[in-house]
């Protein structure tokens, strides 16, 4: 039998939950089809980062292929959710995986990459997919706690990706997803400020998500003792 999410009467603000009640309602019933997609577009994104694992130590592959980790984590956990399973460090990862990567590819993209030396269609379903990753970890806050201690592990998951990325790669060179961007003379040149924007991006991105899954918490906290409350004086 799967939990029901959190009742939603008292709203969380805007900035914490930006999807439509209704929107949130009918893609929780339909979790299910959520994970598949999610499972599709971690296979695509193996696939996609096929030529750089192989020039990758297998050492640090697990800081390569960072979008399909975080469209596995997702599909994971609305999975956990729908079994029952209350798994909070897969719900946070989920949520700052989504958060994170949905946000970079789209900026790296438009702003570092454009469209050159890659096929139209691939340009822009990079572009889309990586916003609807964005837009479905906003779902999680309705099922998950956002513990202290889950939102810790999150942090310093992917504050050791932003560092072994982009600033201390642990074995050879930098493991951020290859930036055309870098391309120079067809070799990657970390030197040009395009590493240095997309590193920005990165390091802001994991910020903004610890941000927002502490600011969710408090929320949560905060709903929980208004409803408590009511209870009382009733």
């Amino acid at each position: 039998m799967t939990s029901a999410p959190t009742a939603t009467t008292n709203r969380l603000p805007s900035y914490l939950a930006p999807l439509p009640q209704r929107v949130e309602d009918l893609a929780l019933r339909y979790a299910w089809i959520i994970v598949v997609i999610n499972l599709a577009g971690t296979a695509f994104g193996f696939w996609y980062y096929r030529f750089q694992l192989t020039q990758t130590p297998i050492v640090m592959w697990p800081f390569v292929p960072d979008s399909p980790a975080a469209t596995l984590f997702v599909a994971l956990s609305l999975a956990a959710w729908k079994l029952d399973y209350d798994v909070e460090w897969l719900h946070m990862l989920a949520f700052f995986g989504n958060i994170k990567l949905g946000l970079w590819t789209p900026f790296v993209q438009l702003v570092l990459n454009g469209p050159g030396g890659i096929e139209p269609w691939l340009y822009w379903f990079l572009i889309v997919s990586h916003l609807a990753m964005s837009l479905q970890s906003f779902l999680i806050y309705r099922y998950a706690e956002f513990s202290v201690g889950a939102v810790a592990v999150a942090t310093v998951w992917y504050g050791l990706n932003d560092l072994v990325d982009y600033f201390a790669p642990l074995v050879g060179e930098f493991h951020h997803t290859f930036l055309r961007a870098e391309l120079v003379n067809g070799a990657l040149d970390h030197s040009v400020r395009a590493h240095d924007l997309a590193a920005a991006a990165a390091v802001t991105l994991t910020l903004a998500a610890t941000f927002l899954a502490l600011a969710t918490r408090v929320k949560k906290l905060e709903t929980t003792e208004r409803s408590s409350a009511r209870g009382v004086r009733r």
